[in-house]
């Protein structure tokens, strides 16, 4: 199926021999530079950008088959991108393609989104970094999208292959200060241009409004309220400046320990059940403070330990669940097997591509999130259980479980605007280290951790196994994980609002400056058109019908459980309080080991689990009401678009849904066509429809992959390789088998 990736090892590394065969001299290459010259492309810079160094005469290589052509062209890098401006722009764009980046262009590569960079010396791939004695004749960028850029530099001036493999490696390798990311630049550089709705109406959760607002939408202002003593920061700098809190909870008591040992609300569910988080007290080693730590855990929970709180489930996420050097490690191993350097690779692993698959242990750590998230889930439906979730910091993941668990359960986190403030809510407010976790300064490879991709593949599996559900598709889904990586959105580059407020001015440090007004990545018409937009809608989506007023004035909300959802009984605890009657037990495991001891046993945990979970999937889907996933071994898939889609060979010729999804668009289109034509009869005002896009309807040989890559590549190569071929046997014994059925899945 798909190839293995580049170890990036070092010199002792075998790497594939360059298939590379140049029929031009190089005299004639200098000979032509003053034609070549005259075709240069014009280099479009941001506003703040700044050109820092280039090399002309550069070859960058497009992979066709066994053989490695290319097209010749400049080689920039500024302090915001490194870009190739080809000489022959048709070689290198495709002018069918509508679905293109405003900011970023097709062979533009973001500082940030660079992951790892070779150089071949003598026909050895060798990792880039530092100061070089020897520079490369080709080089290699390994990027965290998962393209591979390669150049040849063997007709590329000697001066000016320093200049530009060094200002790349510097640029990209190099420790940065927070002050000196390009998001800075861009945000003063362009001040006074006007955005068209920065929002989007997306709830920020920056005020104390838009909290109350979530507490009233999810009816949770009945048992929790917002509170702003953290206003201004001088709490904790770790916490938001507003947030929620169980009701009896006195205010004062979030001064102590700076908000760690607060239980923080989350969500609500409609039989008044909530999800709540909390980070750990710091761990001391002095008597007397702990007599102090656990005074103050017992005031904590005695507060709570009174209706409507008697029932709350601890989840310790940081002993009983996923280690962050785990989701590290599997990524690092499964992201291997997207970084091909050229077809002969993919086809010389294709054989053994499921075992290296597996062995990465990436889809099992998927299917463990979710499974984590339906337990959870079933703790709040069907056994009406308030559900406390711990972490150290309650940033990694806290945020991911608890989103994974609003997005199954409440509707609203299914539609565009809806999903987009739950990561408001719980990443970005919740303080996720968006800056650590992406290694954007580039100072600790080690706190490198994609807990937020890891969320984004679990998504995927929702919306792939119900499409109908989610008014996004998974192309919303891609284009926001590469915004992870452009340094001009402020949503992805701080680790908490404290340290982006504290940096945009707004602290009143420098009170002569206006504050910075950055964007924010959910306003999409900076990225795209409005044509290329529509591909981030659903047609699918089967919105909820709404009410006239004579329904919703005859509806009172009630805290009661939905009929149409399958239920277990619900168990009543024989010991009642808000961790039972363990409560010094469990305060002395907060204080030390963590807590690790759950309210169920794990037999009755996993009986409840697989009778909710069986009972769910044997009735009808409601899109409008409780989502589960599958999660047995076979459902669980790889994200075909993000991770192979710009691997050729794995691209399927009028393949995957994009024909259905062709024919639906057409008749989209159709009907609103008619719509109009009505509103015209009736003389209505109405606001134009955004049309289907013409390239998705027009092109007979659209991609598997669509859109980001439209048309299918042939490739020569057998699907089988030679070695692999041998390896079954000679022919007569192939003759006398039986057809084996292999389900690949949607790739």
């Amino acid at each position: 199926m798909l190839g293995k990736g580049v170890v990036g090892g070092g010199g002792g590394t075998k790497a594939p021999k360059p298939s590379f065969v140049s029929y031009v001299r190089p005299e004639e290459i200098h000979t032509n530079e003053k034609e070549v010259t005259e075709k240069e492309v014009t280099l479009h810079l941001l506003p703040g950008e700044q050109l820092l160094c280039e090399a002309s005469t550069v070859l960058k290589y497009v992979q066709e088959d066994s053989c490695q052509h290319g097209v010749y062209g400049r080689l920039v890098c500024t302090d915001f991108k490194i870009a190739f401006l080809g000489d022959d722009e048709s070689a290198l764009d495709n002018d069918e393609t509508q679905f293109k980046n405003k900011v970023v262009g097709e062979n533009d590569i973001t500082l940030h989104c660079v992951d790892q960079i070779y150089g071949v010396f003598d026909e050895k791939k060798k990792t880039l970094f530092g100061q070089l004695k020897k520079y490369p004749e080709k080089l290699i960028i390994h990027c965290k999208d998962l393209r591979v850029f390669q150049f040849c530099l063997r007709y590329t001036k000697e001066e000016e292959v320093k200049r530009i493999v060094s200002g790349i490696i510097h640029h990209t390798q190099a420790p940065k200060l927070l002050k000196r990311l390009f998001l800075f630049s861009y945000a003063t550089a362009a001040q006074n241009n006007t955005v068209t709705d920065p929002k989007n109406h997306t709830i920020m959760f920056d005020t104390l409004k838009d909290w109350c607002w979530e507490l009233e939408r999810t009816k949770g202002n009945m048992k929790y309220k917002a509170v702003s003593v953290n206003e201004g920061y001088k709490v904790c700098e770790r916490l938001p400046a507003y947030f929620v809190v169980p009701t009896p909870l006195p205010e004062e008591n979030v001064h102590r320990f700076q908000g760690h040992g607060i239980p923080i609300w989350c969500w609500s569910c409609h039989n008044g059940s909530a999800l709540l988080k909390m980070s750990a007290l710091p761990k001391e080693q002095d008597d007397g403070i702990l007599q102090i730590q656990k005074s103050f855990l017992d005031g904590v929970y005695k507060t709570i330990h009174r209706p409507p709180y008697e029932i709350v489930k601890t989840e310790d996420l940081s002993s009983n669940f996923l280690s962050l050097q785990e989701i590290q490690t599997a990524y690092s191993k499964f992201k291997q097997l997207f970084l091909i350097d050229n077809s002969t690779e993919f086809w010389d692993t294709d054989i053994k591509w499921f075992s290296l698959l597996e062995s990465s242990s990436w889809l099992d750590i998927i299917r463990r999130c979710l499974k984590k998230a339906i337990e959870i889930t079933e703790c709040m439906e069907a056994q009406n259980m308030n559900v406390l979730l711990l972490e150290e910091n309650a940033s990694d993941l806290c945020c991911l479980i608890s989103s994974l668990v609003q997005l199954m359960m409440d509707p609203h986190c299914r539609t565009r605007i809806g999903f987009q403030s739950l990561i408001q809510k719980e990443w970005v407010m919740g303080g996720h280290c968006f800056l650590d976790r992406c290694n954007h300064l580039r100072q600790n490879d080690k706190e490198e951790v994609p807990v937020f991709l890891l969320f984004l593949d679990c998504v995927w599996q929702l919306v792939h196994q119900h499409p109908p559900a989610f008014e996004f598709t998974e192309t919303y889904l891609t284009v926001l994980s590469d915004s992870l990586y452009i340094p001009i959105f402020s949503t992805f580059f701080f680790n908490s609002p404290h340290q982006k407020d504290t940096n945009m001015g707004r602290e009143g440090q420098d009170t002569q400056s206006k504050p910075l007004n950055l964007l924010t990545v959910w306003d999409w018409s900076v990225q795209f058109e409005p044509k290329a937009q529509t591909l981030l809608k659903n047609p699918l989506y089967v919105e909820k019908p709404k009410l006239d007023k004579g329904q919703r004035k005859g509806m009172r909300f009630k805290h009661q459980r939905q009929l149409s959802l399958p239920l277990t009984q619900s168990k009543s605890s024989p010991k009642r309080g808000f961790f039972r009657e363990e409560t010094d037990h469990l305060i002395k495991n907060l204080l030390g080991k963590r807590i690790s001891k759950l309210i169920n046993s794990s037999d009755e945990l996993q009986d409840n689990f697989r009778e909710f979970y069986d009972s769910w999937h044997s009735k009808p889907t409601d899109y409008h009401g409780l989502l589960l996933p599958h999660i047995e071994g076979p459902e669980i898939k790889v994200w075909a678009q993000r991770y192979l889609r710009w691997i050729p060979e794995a691209q399927i010729l009028g393949g995957s849904r994009v024909a259905t999804m062709s024919k639906l668009l057409e008749m989209i289109e159709e009907v609103q066509s008619l719509q109009e034509k009505i509103d015209e009869r009736h003389h209505s005002q109405q606001a134009p429809q955004a049309e289907a896009p013409c390239l998705l309807r027009n092109s007979a040989r659209l991609s598997s992959l669509f859109p980001f890559a439209l048309l299918q590549r042939h490739s020569s190569k057998p699907v089988l390789p030679t070695s692999g071929w041998k390896a079954l046997g000679d022919e007569d014994d192939l003759a006398k088998r039986e057809d084996e059925f292999v389900d690949l899945g949607d790739v």
